[in-house]
């Protein structure tokens, strides 16, 4: 399926030119695809999947033909179009349209229903996966958050080299593969026959790949969705193109008609009868974008993929587009911990929930003293962080753990369990201190702040409250605790056996917010809000109908598909 843009023949034409193969640009080519329609996707790196690749791709889809399967009619997360508006105005506000939102709700259902009928793609409900807001009305606890099935990727067969290899922080045996349900098995091999068997299957799998020098080729995550849509673009006849960037667009009478490209000094023009769809990521690594649009200081790291440059954006405000200012964060965040591996390169670690949240922990700021909810979300740690740094400094700031906590939950890079924590304490990713005093002296933090600290959350794991900032107050935070903890919160344990540990955390841009400026058809808004024919955005690349707030997992996916879904049905002309 591979081609090299020099393989193309002069001015090709297609149907629909998709730039940037993540889940939004896979999406969009598969339903042109298999709309019967040709599609070239232009990928800039030499990889397909972008972030989605090395995220969860937890898909957000409220009423999806999944949902009732977790929430089944009558319970009390059964959902519906108006429990969802009413979640999404109370989160989001004015911050983005509310049509655009609607369409959203109306066609999301019919995305997901779209690709399980007539491609390999395919999802699953989690049994529990709450919302990230819970005091809103209208939020639930389980239906809305679907995750790809696991992917057998050896139906690819080299196509599998494609795909843009997972963050290797986040696998097991130098590159096996593992999602949240392989976890608790592999936690509970030897308690459960059924997660012994599970087990072996998953290890019995990856031992056979490696015996054939291959990668893993059971995907899960982000790699199993950017796999199945590969797998379904490709049986379809789609075309790809790696390693080429567009240089400027083709304009006529019908708007944007196509596209220049270019690859190692090869250039093609290649035309597009109903359009050209935007998905190649956002500005997160714009070189002069991301220092204007982030906050200060601006994140030095970042473990996002590296082809989100914003320069399809900057040709898209050439031609009169335009940013949204109405985002409350132009970025979704996480707090992250950073590691040199051997091969020089730098570990990027976001912390989403395997540590802050489970009982023995506490973050501080620099001042020895808590800022947030350690449990609240990663985008409202992070922004969290910004905000607090203006009133005393916390970029960075430290998560704290001790002993008990480090064995049981691990921490950051510092897996549970980790029997050899030396080389992490050599490297100084991991810093130790034999009493709570001496580990404030190694990060430099008041002695006596710190050990009050500590002492405050010993007395809140005895209570089960946290008076300060309300640590377990909702199920979305109970949930990221230990659901085997015998202490009253779930989330709240004491932090009391030596020695002692500590990992920096710096603040990370996840993803961008902030993009173009889209209607309900993904169709990209010029002057007047006048959409620019033949021209769509949808995934990062678009401004988030969640107008910089998170409110739950998989809000970056989930509209990244329904929006590549509309802009396709618009292009085409199969929109209501």
């Amino acid at each position: 399926m591979k081609t090299e843009l020099s393989a193309l023949a002069e001015n090709p034409v297609f149907d629909l030119v998709v730039v940037g193969a993540g889940s939004g640009g896979l999406a969009a080519a598969v339903f042109a695809a298999i709309s019967g329609k040709s599609v070239l996707v232009v990928e800039r790196t030499e990889y397909v999947g972008g972030t989605s690749a090395l995220s969860a791709a937890t898909t957000w889809v409220p009423n999806s033909l999944h949902a009732h399967k977790v929430a089944p009619p009558g319970s009390a997360d059964a959902d519906s179009p108006e429990k969802v508006r009413g979640f999404l105005n109370a989160v989001v506000g004015n911050r983005s349209p509310a049509d655009v939102r609607d369409a959203f709700i109306d066609s999301a259902p019919k995305a997901i229903a779209e690709l399980e009928r007539k491609t390999a793609a395919h999802f699953r409900p989690y049994a529990t996966h709450p919302d990230y807001e819970q005091d809103p009305e209208g939020a639930t606890m389980r239906g809305r958050a679907l995750e790809p099935v696991p992917f057998d990727a050896r139906a690819l067969g080299e196509d599998i080299n494609l795909i843009r290899k997972p963050i290797p922080e986040f696998c097991l045996f130098d590159g096996m593969m593992i999602d949240r349900t392989d976890i608790n098995h592999l936690l509970a091999l030897t308690k459960k026959f059924a997660s012994f068997k599970h087990a072996v299957k998953i290890l019995a799998h990856y031992g056979i790949d490696k015996l054939h020098g291959r990668r893993g080729t059971r995907l899960v995550m982000g790699n199993a969705l950017i796999g199945r849509l590969l797998l379904s673009f490709r049986d379809k006849g789609g075309q790809l193109v790696t390693r080429t960037s567009v240089e400027r667009f083709v304009t006529g009478p019908k708007g944007v008609e196509g596209v220049v490209l270019v690859s190692n000094g090869v250039r093609r023009t290649v035309l597009a009868t109903h359009g050209v769809v935007l998905a190649a990521g956002g500005f997160n690594r714009h070189k002069t974008r991301r220092a204007e649009m982030l906050p200060q200081p601006t994140p030095a790291f970042s473990p996002s993929a590296p082809g989100h440059t914003g320069e399809m954006q900057d040709l898209a405000l050439g031609l009169g587009a335009r940013f949204s200012t109405a985002d409350a964060q132009p970025a979704f965040w996480a707090p992250c911990s950073t590691r040199t591996r051997k091969d020089g390169t730098t570990a990027v670690f976001p912390h989403f929930v395997l540590d802050r949240s489970k009982p023995g922990t506490v973050c501080v700021n620099q001042a020895g003293l808590r800022f947030v909810n350690e449990s609240s979300s990663y985008h409202l740690f992070g922004r969290a962080m910004f905000e607090q740094n203006q009133i005393s400094p916390c970029i960075p700031c430290w998560i704290v753990t001790d002993a008990a906590g480090l064995r049981k939950y691990g921490l950051g890079m510092v897996r549970m369990g980790t029997k050899n924590i030396q080389p992490f304490l050599a490297d100084g990713y991991l810093l130790e201190g034999k009493t709570v005093a001496e580990l404030a002296g190694k990060i430099g933090v008041p002695a006596a702040n710190l050990e009050q600290t500590v002492a405050n959350m010993n007395a809140y794991a005895k209570t089960g409250t946290d008076p300060e900032f309300g640590r377990g107050r909702t199920a979305y935070h109970r949930v990221n605790g230990d659901a085997g903890f015998t202490g009253p919160n779930p989330t709240l344990g004491p932090i009391a056996t030596a020695p002692f540990y500590a990992v920096k955390l710096i603040v990370g841009d996840i993803g961008a917010s902030s993009g173009l400026v889209i209607n309900a058809d993904a169709q990209v808004l010029g002057e007047g809000d006048q959409p620019i024919a033949g021209l769509y955005a949808c995934g990062n690349e678009a401004n988030s109908i969640m107008g910089g707030t998170y409110p739950g997992p998989g809000i970056t996916v989930g509209p990244a598909i329904t929006f590549a879904y509309r802009a396709v049905q618009h292009a085409l002309g199969m929109a209501a």
